[in-house]
């Protein structure tokens, strides 16, 4: 088969490249919850976060409308790593516990970072990301809603970045509200791996251990067939696996 041929495949999960996002919120005590995700993009002050409704920070975001995006550079991997397979959450999910999450209450203390006070809302901000967004929230809304077994299970979360700090050496040259962008340096997240914006894995990824497949089940209902369900058994035939 020639490697120009296109082929039918069914990946578990569509992590194609975005960016990683250290989300901080408040916990009912008063104490900060941080959570790395990779789901999330931007259209002017206007930011989607796309979240398990069950996770500490969905429920810490519609409680407090309030929590501060930190995005890390390609240098903190390991700072990420250490979060990667933690919940704020007691008890764990069944769903979180089948991946061999745990349950961390100090996870500035466990990432070896650091907060810094916000300016507009009561989450912290992590001193160690160069890149630090603090935020309301606008509104949430269900995701796989047409999949009546997957109903509830993810939301698409809609914030509002109220200011924006970066590190004084990410700026353009002459310009007072301009990025460098040869000077910013994302972590990216690509199927469970990170990466930056060069060819090669920054860090072993925690992530990374877990198979891809322990996500097939929240890929497709159960009770309503939809074209292309049935692709991972197609890709296996395809490719005489």
């Amino acid at each position: 088969m020639s490697s120009t041929e296109h082929t039918i495949i069914s990946p578990a999960i569509l992590y194609w490249g975005t960016p990683v996002v250290l989300i901080t919120s408040e916990n009912e005590d008063g104490t900060s919850n941080i959570s790395p995700m990779s789901a999330a993009w931007w259209i002017g002050r206007s930011c989607m976060l796309g979240l398990n409704a069950e996770s500490k920070t969905t429920q810490n975001i519609l409680r407090t409308n309030q929590c501060v995006l930190n995005l890390p550079s390609d240098s903190m991997g390991e700072h990420v790593n250490k979060l990667a397979d933690t919940t704020g959450s007691n008890p764990v999910s069944a769903s979180k516990a089948s991946r061999n999450y745990q349950f961390v209450k100090d996870k500035w203390t466990r990432a070896g970072l650091h907060p810094q006070p916000s300016s507009f809302v009561t989450p912290l901000r992590i001193a160690e990301c160069p890149v630090q967004m603090e935020c309301q929230l606008v509104q949430a809304n269900g995701l796989m809603d047409d999949l009546p077994d997957r109903r509830g299970f993810a939301l698409a979360i809609e914030v509002r970045v109220l200011r924006t700090h970066i590190l004084q050496n990410l700026r353009m040259e002459g310009y007072p509200n301009r990025v460098d962008p040869d000077k910013w340096r994302p972590l990216i997240m690509s199927f469970q791996e990170l990466y930056g914006l060069g060819g090669s894995k920054v860090v072993s990824s925690v992530l990374g251990r877990i198979s891809e497949e322990k996500y097939r089940a929240f890929t497709r209902s159960d009770v309503k067939k939809l074209p292309g369900d049935d692709d991972d058994q197609v890709a296996v035939v395809q490719n005489g696996a």
